[in-house]
């Protein structure tokens, strides 16, 4: 597929991009480049072919969510300057 001065500087408008009238070309042909992969791509026959959520095989390492702590907030706040109700109490930054 090939993509014309016209269509490149429609995408550069969108795109929010200056593609200088020199660089027209060179883009043109980068574009068409990937619209001709694109093309390779869509030919393929995937028929039975699992979807992925990424092209690795990986495993999601996160731990689960479970409280492993105990409780010792009486403990941290005994050397706090100032507490309140199981808060820290702290002085009035903004006016």
């Amino acid at each position: 597929m090939s993509i014309g001065k016209s269509e490149v500087e429609y995408i550069s408008r969108l795109a929010m991009i200056d593609v200088a009238d020199d660089e027209v070309e060179q883009v043109s042909a980068k574009l068409s480049k990937v619209l001709d992969l694109f093309a390779q791509m869509e030919a393929v026959n995937t028929d039975g072919v699992e979807p992925m959520a990424h092209p690795h095989e990986v495993t999601q390492r996160l731990r689960t969510d479970e409280v492993t702590e105990t409780d010792q907030h009486e403990k941290l706040q005994a050397v706090a300057p100032a507490t309140a109700q199981d808060m820290y109490l702290v002085p009035q930054v903004i006016e």
